[in-house]
């Protein structure tokens, strides 16, 4: 892997797995989302992943009408690189999850390298009453998730895309994956830089524990050599020490509330803003320096704001 001296972090904001009864801190309104994406840029992430959601209910959306209610705002009041997500939510056909990253040309999107069971049902477990009529089916029909990207999905994203200069935060939730990427990269449909966002603790993906983030990175330097650039995330309670330990081994990070509610054993994180300002305390106590998000397009190579469609 390329070496680098600052560490670009990364904040996804809401996602499509958490629901609104889970946290009362989730956003999901048009304002709310980019109120918490621009303090999150204020607070040091570099890179905002963003996903929609119904601003009625909260139920995960693809509607580029949605999107459009956030992106320019936060466009205007930072100067972060906007990353849309294609994977949207296991439930949404591959045609609803690229609308509005067609529709918007971002510099950045998320594109999942494989199928994988995706499930959130023991979500259910916690919670009583609900605030959305939605919300409990949901997590329990994702114990029958299939969380669809095959061969032909991935392709056609990385054809769809690339002709706009849209770059790829290739999210790999399996050593299988890698080696997906590594076929898409032999067969030219996608360039260096790689930006790889190694992704722990989903269950029917690689499990958290450091011999798995280690046989990740090791694999990834095999296959890939210094044409790539690392980052993990993990979800739920393994957030910050795999951050901790990606970043330690020469790696990016990223918080966000979509990947974990919290801030602490059993303490709701108010806001995203409040995980990127601790995993900034960790990385500073680290003696390491955090990426400015032109620093981030640098890195991997990035059209440019000026270059987008919104």
């Amino acid at each position: 892997m390329r070496k680098q001296r600052k560490v670009i972090v990364t904040c996804a904001v809401t996602g499509a797995i958490h629901t609104p009864t889970l946290s009362a801190y989730l956003p999901y309104r048009p304002g709310d989302i980019a109120e918490q994406a621009i303090a999150a840029a204020q607070a040091g992430a570099s890179i905002l992943h963003l996903h929609a959601r119904d601003p009625e209910t909260g139920a995960p959306t693809g509607s580029p009408e949605i999107f459009a209610k956030f992106l320019p705002v936060i466009k205007e009041r930072t100067n972060a690189v906007i990353n849309l997500t294609t994977g949207g939510s296991p439930e949404m056909t591959v045609e609803e999850r690229l609308a509005a990253a067609l529709k918007f040309r971002p510099e950045m999107c998320s594109l999942n390298m494989g199928s994988i069971n995706f499930s959130m049902h023991p979500l259910v477990e916690k919670v009583s009453e609900w605030k959305f009529p939605w919300e409990r089916e949901y997590l329990l029909n994702s114990e029958a998730f299939i969380f669809r990207n095959t061969f032909r999905d991935i392709s056609r994203i990385y054809q769809l895309m690339t002709q706009y200069g849209t770059r790829f935060e290739h999210e790999c939730y399996d050593i299988g994956h890698l080696y997906n990427l590594a076929y898409f990269l032999d067969k030219g449909l996608v360039k260096p830089p790689l930006f790889i966002q190694s992704v722990f603790g989903i269950l029917g993906g690689i499990g958290p524990e450091a011999d798995n983030v280690v046989f990740m990175r090791r694999t990834a330097d095999r296959l890939f050599g210094d044409d790539y650039v690392w980052s993990v995330l993990a979800a739920g309670r393994h957030q910050m020490p795999v951050a901790t330990q990606s970043a330690l081994m020469g790696g990016n990070v990223r918080v966000g509330l979509e990947d974990s509610l919290y801030i602490g054993r059993g303490q709701l994180a108010k806001s995203n803003a409040e995980q990127v300002r601790k995993i900034k305390g960790m990385l500073s106590e680290l003696s390491l320096d955090i990426a400015t998000p032109d620093e981030a397009r640098a890195m991997l190579q990035l059209k440019g704001a000026d270059n987008v469609s919104f």
